[in-house]
């Protein structure tokens, strides 16, 4: 058994395509879950998305779906329902993201699935969620940022700027896999299944609480006003002379006074808590790093404990001596952030694709104990 296959033996259906699904039930299947994804005749639209590689399927699909069975079941037709309510017989878990009501209109609403299965996980991942004004309006992710007001307090005082990587998606994801997993231990005492509501905008919203308690005393645009989001001179990204970019982040009072002292600016060390937002005293460290290039600040910084950072392309960060220390990267492709009993998570297999016309079958039909 693997390090990290604490879900060995649980059996989940796939049901979504783009990010957030795949994203929430890779995860599962890094830590040993056997997942089967469905598909539609004409593929996850994804397997065409971003060929930064010049291969197909597309490095975002092979990375959100490795680990996981493949296979292409028209839902609509009569053979397809069946190898569909099949498979849902003897799953776990099933994670779908179609818009609200599709899963009805197939024939598979909450009744018939609890009919099938009635110990079934059912998550329902989708855009605004089953119920409320929004439930069937369109969006991706740069949708739900904007509507939670995340964008309200991200990027400049001049224009928002997009969240990248996409915050909704995968804030979605991972909430949908906590769910999942606390339905799984609650069915162990209950004996019985659940349904999970997840919404990618209640998941952007609910990261929202940082904006939300300054909002409650302050209306109004918060871009660059705030103690992290670029309001504070010791919470800020600085340009250099060679037009390279550093992160300063001495939040404690004693990693600032260590960061003053390095620069010889030792008046500053009592003008960490002026007012937000810090416009003079930002002004004045902006025009101490533009004085010189990212060499000088790396050599006179980087070894002071101050939260100082340089920012890095991400070709760059692949060579990052900690990246390489933790065994983050497997080639391109990230490993499951964490290191489990001393060791860090090891890459499932590729993605396996099953040929058209073949039936898929669980690979146990036993229950974890």
């Amino acid at each position: 058994m693997k390090n990290q296959s604490f879900l060995a033996g649980y059996r989940v259906l796939d049901l979504s395509q783009y990010i957030p699904g795949p994203f929430a039930t890779r995860m599962l299947s890094d830590l040993g879950a056997d997942v089967i994804k469905i598909e539609p005749p004409r593929g996850d639209p994804m397997r065409n998305f971003m060929l930064s590689d010049n291969a197909t399927p597309s490095a975002l699909y092979r990375h959100l779906n490795r680990g996981k069975r493949v296979v292409k079941l028209d839902l609509k037709s009569d053979q397809g329902k069946a190898e569909l309510s099949r498979l849902l017989k003897n799953a776990d878990v099933l994670l779908e993201a179609f818009r609200p009501g599709v899963m009805d209109r197939l024939g598979f609403d909450r009744a018939r699935l609890e009919q099938l299965n009635p110990q079934l996980v059912h998550c329902a991942l989708s855009g605004y969620g089953q119920n409320g004004p929004y439930r069937d309006h369109a969006g991706h992710d740069l949708n739900y940022c904007a509507a939670s007001g995340a964008l309200s307090a991200t990027g400049t005082l001049a224009q928002p700027m997009i969240i990248f990587p996409p915050l909704a998606d995968h804030a979605g994801a991972m909430q949908a896999v906590a769910a999942i997993q606390s339905a799984l231990l609650g069915r162990a005492k209950s004996g019985k299944g659940a349904f999970i509501d997840i919404s990618l905008f209640d998941s952007a919203m609910a990261l929202q609480y940082l904006g939300l308690s300054e909002a409650k005393e302050s209306a109004g645009v918060q871009r660059e006003q705030l103690l992290l989001n670029g309001g504070a001179a010791c919470y800020n990204i600085y340009q250099t002379a060679d037009n390279q970019f550093l992160a300063l982040a001495p939040l404690e009072a004693k990693f600032w006074r260590a960061f003053c002292e390095a620069v010889d600016r030792p008046a500053w060390i009592p003008r960490q808590l002026e007012n937000m937002p810090q416009t003079v005293l930002i002004e004045e460290l902006r025009e101490l790093f533009l004085s010189q290039p990212l060499e000088h600040w790396q050599r006179l910084l980087g070894e002071v404990d101050c939260c100082f950072e340089t920012i890095p392309s991400l070709d760059q960060t692949k060579h990052h001596p900690q990246v390489e220390a933790r065994g983050l990267l497997n080639d391109w492709e990230p490993a499951y952030p964490a290191w489990i009993n001393g060791a860090p998570c090891r890459l499932p297999n590729p993605l396996v694709e099953v040929g058209d016309g073949e039936s898929v079958n669980w690979f146990t039909e036993d229950h974890p104990e």
